[in-house]
């Protein structure tokens, strides 16, 4: 292998990747700084399930809020119950007045087993049951997109009316600890990011895989052309759901490292405006790449913390207008002018011809096979 092909090999990508987010990054910057860093890497990777849903899928899921909700509570109900103690109640519930047992639902996820499972196999649980009711009725598009809006404003609706068991408008606050790690701790914060940094690129490894197998190019067929796939023999709600419930485990492993990093989980981060929050910076990236989907999401996120600070009242008016413009005037974001200048430069043509002197110089052109002597013939 050549070098100019190592350097472009997918492994120089994800050593490259590695070594800016495990030695450069700690070094560079400050504990806030690599605090709003993990924070940015969650998001990217519900960027990383987008990128195969929407950019290689055409499924517009507008309401992966749902699902980074299901794996952020998950999580959260369990750092929860271990800051409580055995058999005592959270500090929230004997806030709001309760004292009786602890609700039926929240028992599970006194086993730390159960809650790390939970985060990603419930919001599978759950993208596999909408995807099939969804997908077998050929809901597609624009009503596919909103209908996934619907049930992530629908499930934070849920969360603000049960106060007394979810925390209602507050969420889940104040976790201390972190599997027995206090995450008051700058060395434990650390840890953490570098979990969701390990995490951010083993998933985005899986999902590369995805895409270059086979299933990877029946998706796209499946996004291109639906009913021919279906007259090859293929199911496309088959093929659709499996994008589908991997994107929703993609943003419950989110959701799950975003508590620790954060130390909240909350209606307001899961539901319609995050959801779209989400899509916005795939597409601004470049929804159809997983680089681009990955910096596009950093990037945004990063433009709204600072941003929001200057323009609070503005930043969501950009935010709806940076979506617009991603979509009307470069549907394929950023990456895909990385990709045309690339295509431009390999195409290219020669101009030694035009070069003066040129001509005597070059080499001779290669002499057609039929118009070679075979070998031991003489003139």
């Amino acid at each position: 292998m050549t070098i100019p092909k190592l350097l472009t090999h997918p492994a120089a990508g994800f050593g490259s990747a590695a070594l800016l987010l495990f030695a450069a990054a700690p070094l560079l910057l400050t504990d806030f700084r690599l605090g709003l860093l993990a924070k940015y890497l969650c998001i990217a990777i519900v960027a990383v399930g987008i990128c195969l849903a929407w950019g290689r899928g055409g499924l517009l899921t507008l309401g992966q809020g749902l699902f980074f909700g299901l794996g952020g509570y998950a999580m959260a109900m369990h750092l929860k119950l271990a800051d409580a103690g055995p058999g005592e109640l959270p500090d929230f519930m004997v806030l709001y007045g309760a004292t009786g047992e602890l609700p039926w639902w929240w028992r599970p996820f006194e086993s730390p087993l159960f809650a790390l499972a939970a985060t990603v196999l419930l919001p599978m649980a759950v993208a596999a049951v909408i995807g099939t009711l969804v997908f077998r009725r050929r809901v597609k598009g624009a009503y596919f997109a909103i209908l996934s809006q619907a049930l992530a404003a629908a499930f934070a609706l849920w969360l603000i009316g049960r106060q007394a068991t979810t925390g209602g408008t507050n969420g889940l606050t104040d976790i201390q600890g972190f599997f027995g790690y206090d995450l008051n701790d700058p060395v434990n914060q650390r840890t953490v990011y570098f979990v969701i940094a390990a995490a951010l690129l083993a998933v985005a490894a899986g999902v590369r895989q995805l895409i270059h197998s086979r299933y990877g190019e029946l998706l796209v067929a499946v996004r291109d052309s639906e009913e021919r796939v279906r007259f090859l023999g293929y199911d496309p709600a088959r093929v659709k759901l499996v994008a589908y419930v991997v994107a929703a485990g993609a943003a419950g492993l989110a959701g799950a490292l975003f508590v620790p990093a954060v130390g909240i989980i909350s209606p307001a981060l899961i539901g319609i405006v995050p959801s779209i929050e989400f899509v916005i910076g795939a597409a601004v990236g470049g929804r159809a790449s997983l680089v681009g989907a990955i910096l596009g999401a950093i990037a945004v996120m990063w433009a709204k913390t600072t941003l929001s600070e200057e323009f609070p009242g503005a930043w969501t008016y950009f935010q709806g207008l940076l979506f617009v413009v991603a979509l009307a005037f470069l549907p394929g974001g950023l990456a895909s002018l990385v990709r045309k200048a690339r295509e431009r430069r390999s195409a290219a043509p020669d101009d030694a011809e035009d070069v003066p002197g040129a001509g005597a110089d070059a080499a001779p052109a290669p002499v057609p096979a039929s118009a070679k002597k075979p070998e031991g013939v003489t003139a």
